[in-house]
């Protein structure tokens, strides 16, 4: 049996980490000593391990618990990653669009801007130098796609 602290050193991750997951339900504490401590497996260090690993491929904490949740219950869930990852590779491809256009709209108003001279707001003037750059083409987006963040259902 492991304590919140041993779990986390031996799974390479921050204490906090280990109580969130608990917390959330991504691991599940076997049970508690007599003195109250939560008490670990050495299962769940290798659940630790694939949640990092599956974190660092993009997936969110709602992926991995339904990732989690068919492995127990004996159902293969190589399908669902695979849809998922084809999904997030099609949404950070966009944004990597969306950001090297930015890039390439900043370098541009930064040559733009290199030769002209600082100017004092006049009338209904805010900013000569942005006004007088022309619109972007074709506009920035406003928002760039935001994960899902954990469903309070999946939090006690």
């Amino acid at each position: 049996m492991l304590k919140v602290n041993d779990l986390a050193r031996n799974a390479g991750v921050s204490v906090h980490i280990v109580r969130y997951y608990t917390r959330v339900g991504l691991i599940r504490p076997v049970r508690r000593s007599v003195n109250g401590y939560k008490q670990f497996e050495q299962a769940d260090i290798k659940r630790l391990l694939f949640i990092r690993r599956a974190r660092g491929l993009g997936f969110t904490l709602t992926d991995i618990a339904e990732i989690m949740r068919m492995s127990r219950s004996r159902q293969t869930p190589c399908p669902m990653v695979r849809e998922i990852m084809q999904r997030r590779f099609r949404e950070t491809t966009g944004e990597l669009e969306q950001i090297l256009a930015l890039k390439h709209r900043i370098a541009h108003a930064l040559e733009q801007w290199r030769s002209l001279p600082d100017s004092v707001p006049t009338g209904d003037e805010i900013c000569r130098l942005i006004e007088g750059m022309e619109e972007c083409d074709p506009p920035f987006a406003t928002t760039i796609p935001v994960r899902r963040k954990f469903p309070p259902s999946m939090r006690s």
